[in-house]
């Protein structure tokens, strides 16, 4: 899967979650969770579930702590499903 599919697949999951639609449709690899797209801790939550679910793996809270921006969590899924 490209860079730009996991990008897209992100979004995907994680958009019922959005409070800010504007950062949304603009959203690039440096667009925050909480700061920019309004999503709270416990949606992030809820967000680091659905990816476990969707990818078919375990993230540490560790590696959780680490995924504050939409490109974080593209790096971190690409690395994981290899």
């Amino acid at each position: 899967m490209s860079d730009n599919e996991m990008f897209q697949k992100v979004l995907k999951i994680v958009k019922p979650y959005v409070k800010n639609q504007e950062a949304f449709a603009n959203a690039t690899a440096s667009t925050r969770f909480i700061d920019d797209l309004k999503i709270n801790s416990a949606r992030l939550v809820d967000i680091i579930l659905a990816f476990e679910d969707e990818f078919h793996f375990a993230i540490s809270d560790e590696e959780a702590e680490q995924i504050l921006t939409v490109g974080k969590a593209v790096d971190l899924i690409t690395k994981k499903a290899v």
